[in-house]
């Protein structure tokens, strides 16, 4: 059953309620725009996945009053260390980063998405969840999305703008027929958060060289650690042994996993949407960029992306800007969608490369290199996305 176009309509319609949606929706009703947001997921995330929040992107949280209490819930950490086996090659000091937020925050991504939702509901808005985007149809005024519902009836929803925060198998860029262009890497990646002992600094991101492979240990809200490392074929679903295993080959000194509280395996590709807009559609988040893992930059990129936009089109929607400017959102963000494209992909090359050879000099490369403490600090600039 299809309910009339004129029974469902809004100034924007967003597709996806992952950070990025919820992101662009509390931008927008903060401006008293007209905002619906659905989801095809029954609920929300329940586990970490995301879980690095950067200083540029605290910034942007800033604007929407959401900074300061996402702090109040993570992990405040200063450091980021790489090491090869007990060798320190370089160390970042965040402290010195000019900002309100010299530092990378640690927090799990399913909190942040519930603060989100939170502030979002109390701006007089609700995700609508087991609501999942089916296909575009043409009204006399423009697009609306066909929605279908749990049980299968659908409705044409009629919106001003859309919004398609729906992730790197975005059904709304695939409906546009917006190429997704890029690659895969080869090795795959295990995502795991433990309760962990051992004697390195509790308040500092470390990444770890090592034959096999990398691994990054960061610290997490109660007592956990996130564990990010490579493997050719990771096991579907990383055990106790599989995390311990990973630390006791990488690892620099003894690391006991006590308990495994998440894990999954992934793969990674690098990819850029050939356009962000088409008509009054946009993509943001990762339907329109996916990168590596590396650095953390993911969630950081689409929530900048979902302000930004939200801001935009607010100023659009309240005639403080002409239609012109809407092509500031691909002007603007599908560049700094590039950087990080580059930055996480050397570095994720960088860190794999495999000969006893090779990887030496990888490492007297990156001591000469960040030795000096300007090139130190334009680094930790770029990690925190601070150049965007």
């Amino acid at each position: 059953m299809m309910t009339s176009s004129s029974d469902t309509s809004s100034d924007v319609l967003i597709i996806g309620a992952g950070p990025v949606g919820l992101a662009a929706a509390l931008t927008l009703r903060r401006r008293g725009v007209n905002v619906r947001i659905i989801d095809a997921a029954p609920r929300g995330a329940s586990t970490s996945r995301a879980a690095v929040i950067h200083a540029r992107t605290l910034e942007v949280l800033s604007t929407i009053h959401m900074a300061t209490p996402i702090i109040e819930e993570g992990i405040v950490v200063p450091d980021f260390s790489v090491r090869d086996g007990t060798q320190t090659l370089a160390h970042l000091d965040f402290r010195g980063l000019r900002t309100p937020y010299p530092f990378t925050l640690m927090l799990s991504q399913a909190r942040t998405e519930e603060m989100l939702a939170a502030a979002l509901a109390a701006w007089g808005c609700e995700v609508e969840r087991e609501v999942e985007f089916d296909s575009f149809a043409e009204l006399g005024s423009g697009d609306a999305a066909v929605l279908r519902h749990r049980g299968g009836s659908k409705e044409r929803a009629a919106a001003r703008f859309i919004i398609g925060a729906d992730g790197s198998r975005s059904s709304v860029r695939q409906a546009r027929g917006i190429s997704f262009d890029g690659s895969e890497y080869a090795a795959s990646f295990v995502l795991a958060d433990v309760v962990l002992t051992w004697s390195l600094a509790p308040d500092e991101v470390q990444l770890f060289f090592a034959e096999q492979g990398l691994v990054v240990v960061a610290p997490l809200p109660g007592g956990r650690h996130r564990i990010v490392a490579t493997i050719d074929d990771a096991p579907s679903q990383p055990g106790v042994s599989d995390v311990q295993r990973i630390l006791d080959e990488r690892g620099p000194d003894a690391a006991v996993v006590e308990s495994l509280v998440w894990s999954s395996r992934f793969r990674v590709a690098h990819r850029l949407a050939a356009t962000y807009r088409d008509g009054n559609i946009f993509l943001a988040g990762d339907a329109a960029h996916v990168h590596s893992p590396a650095g953390g930059q993911g969630m950081n990129l689409g929530i900048q992306d979902a302000v930004f936009l939200g801001g935009l089109l607010a100023d659009v929607l309240a005639g403080q800007r002409g239609e012109e400017a809407l092509g500031d959102y691909e002007r603007l963000r599908r560049p700094a969608a590039r950087q990080v494209i580059a930055l996480t992909d050397r570095m994720t090359r960088m860190a794999t490369l495999r000969g006893a050879m090779v990887r030496r000099l990888r490492n007297v490369v990156i001591r000469a290199a960040l030795r000096s403490p300007r090139r130190a600090a334009a680094l930790a600039r770029r990690i925190a996305q601070l150049d965007a």
